[in-house]
């Protein structure tokens, strides 16, 4: 067991620890457990954002794709930062204007059905589970890497660990974890990206030169077409990931820690441009380990990719950078998976217990401890699914994510906001067909079945060649919200979208 590499990781944890003992105290009202009762400042909840959107997939995912694929891991990178100025200027200040603690809130102010709520609570606890796994996954590979643990007891730690942070410290204590872990990852890619450039003489052309005969794909490389051989797949990657993050709960949860929509659209763009920094840097991450680490040593540490940065700071800064950086790997999943946790457990807390079994009659005391009963819960299915999906690369695992959320939140919270026709049966005919279509074509995809043994979680033919089902499950969830409204008989009273319409875009 590397003994520097342990220490690091007994501190990350005592020090997350410490973050949650002081937020428990501060933990008293749903408020404080849903939202850190709207304290935060736009840079603190910039950084929690880019704390909650950096995660295993950023960090451990990308850097192996990019090593491992070249050009198509780029992709990643590209499509997570491009989505937030779908979120800037069309999601961030209608959600805080209209909403209060969950998804749900916004949606139920315009259709106060419960049927409506209970349906987002659903879509809600879905997608932050299959979000979840891919960061289970790294968890697991990481320790297993750093510390010689087996896989399954490595995902149980981080599952018990997540578990605690959102029990006693609810989003006070998620979020200075956010913030914490934002900063040592930044630091941390910084010093590897600058060691990186140096041994390239800091000249680009130099890095892209030597790349070309770097790896097995040879000046292929740097092309696209090495991991998405059908156009449609890229197509379909970048829709999920340009729109995915939308409609993701864990991040749209973040826009009710702040006091007002002008203080959400601030943390929108500190956010940017923290995430926009990092993803540059993980061009050096993946071309670094393509070039130091090598194909062959990356794929035998782990046949996805997933440990390619930690294996380039071993090879270029020795026992202590790899000891770092492999920390703050995990407090990178930590962080995350704590996010993950709390946007399902309110969703089931406040949506589906409080709104639709209680009728609003539930105490803040009862919410609060549902919220933490929903917590163990959630986590405790996410570390079982986690379990068979160890061989799956991280950043693919949470492109399917944001697929789904793209497929069954995103039509709703735009038709919501935007179009006065749009009524109960079209909201719930959206979020269920494309929460279905998603599932669905994810099910039937080359990700579950192969006619490999090993190569994926079942064995047989797949009965689709598409790996991600966005180009397909997006269209239909905003068809399935059109045609469900203009086929209703129902009609929804035209003043209250006025309000909405108002309410969404003042705050008054």
């Amino acid at each position: 067991m590397n003994t520097v590499a342990f220490s690091l990781f007994l501190f990350i944890v005592l020090l997350t620890l410490v973050i949650t003992y002081y937020a428990s105290k501060r933990t008293k009202t749903t408020s404080d457990f849903y939202t850190a009762d709207s304290s935060l400042t736009g840079f603190q909840n910039g950084l929690a954002i880019a704390g909650d959107y950096m995660s295993a997939a950023s960090f451990l995912g990308i850097a192996g794709m990019v090593a491992l694929s070249g050009f198509d891991g780029f992709f990643y990178s590209i499509g997570f930062l491009v989505a937030y100025l779908v979120v800037l200027y069309l999601v961030a200040e209608p959600l805080r204007n209209l909403g209060k603690f969950t998804m749900a809130d916004m949606i139920a102010a315009r259709f106060k059905e419960k049927k409506v709520r209970g349906v987002v609570a659903l879509n809600t606890i879905t997608i932050s589970i299959f979000y979840m796994i891919a960061q289970l996954v790294g968890a697991g590979a990481l320790i297993k890497l750093l510390l010689g643990i087996d896989y399954i007891y490595s995902v149980l730690i981080v599952g018990t660990l997540m578990t605690v942070y959102v029990v006693f410290g609810g989003m006070t204590a998620t979020s200075w974890v956010q913030i914490a872990k934002a900063v040592l990852l930044m630091v941390g890619t910084f010093i590897i990206s600058v060691i990186v450039f140096a041994k390239f003489d800091f000249s680009v052309f130099k890095m892209f030169n030597e790349m070309k005969a770097a790896t097995p794909l040879g000046e292929a490389f740097l092309n696209p077409g090495n991991k998405f051989k059908n156009p449609l797949d890229t197509i379909s990657l970048n829709l999920a990931l340009v729109l995915g993050t939308a409609g993701l709960p864990h991040i749209l949860i973040r826009f009710f820690t702040v006091k007002d929509a002008i203080t959400a659209r601030k943390s929108v763009i500190y956010a940017t441009w923290i995430i926009g920094i990092f993803y540059v840097m993980t061009v050096f991450l993946g071309f670094g380990a393509a070039k130091f680490v090598g194909y062959d040593k990356i794929v035998a540490a782990n046949a996805a990719g997933n440990m390619a940065a930690p294996l380039l700071a071993e090879a270029i800064g020795g026992e202590f950078l790899f000891a770092f950086i492999s920390a703050v790997a995990f407090a990178t999943i930590l962080a995350v998976v704590a996010g993950l946790v709390l946007s399902a457990a309110s969703a089931f807390a406040h949506d589906f217990y409080a709104h639709i079994l209680k009728k609003g009659t539930a105490t803040e005391k009862q919410q609060v401890k549902v919220a933490r009963f929903a917590s163990i819960g959630v986590a405790v299915l996410s570390i079982l699914l986690a379990l068979f999906a160890q061989k799956m690369n991280v950043a693919f695992l949470v492109s399917l994510a944001f697929a789904v959320a793209a497929s069954a939140n995103l039509p709703v919270i735009l038709l919501t906001i935007f179009w006065k026709k749009f009524n109960t049966a079209g909201a719930i005919t959206g979020m269920i067909v494309g929460l279905a279509s998603a599932l669905l074509m994810v099910a039937i995809s080359p990700n579950i079945w192969s006619p490999e043994a090993g190569a994926a979680i079942l064995v047989g033919e797949p009965l689709v060649t598409l790996t991600n089902p966005g180009i397909v499950s997006i269209p239909m969830g905003f068809l399935a919200a059109i045609i469900g409204t203009l086929l209703s008989s129902k009609k929804e009273d035209a003043r209250n979208f006025d309000e909405i319409l108002v309410k969404a875009n003042t705050g008054l």
